[in-house]
């Protein structure tokens, strides 16, 4: 657990999310995404090994053509 750098009062608990990146005409939604939630904000922190699995799953997606694309996260 950690203090919230964005509203400095909520403390993060164990979770699960969901994660919308942007690039340029495309966008990739992760559903399920184990992280660090924010229980007065909602503001979630990812680990790295999380976020570096969420970056290659996105950038598959991407290099596969996707303009929208809805992924399940399953570690």
């Amino acid at each position: 657990m950690m203090i919230c750098v964005i509203c400095k009062h909520g403390q993060t608990k164990p979770g699960i999310t969901t994660v919308t990146l942007h690039r340029d005409e495309c966008t990739i939604i992760l559903k399920g995404v184990p992280a660090e939630i924010c229980d007065n904000c909602g503001e979630y922190y990812l680990s790295d090994t999380v976020t570096e699995q969420v970056l290659q799953r996105a950038e598959v997606a991407i290099n596969n053509g996707a303009e929208v694309e809805i992924l399940r996260y399953a570690a």
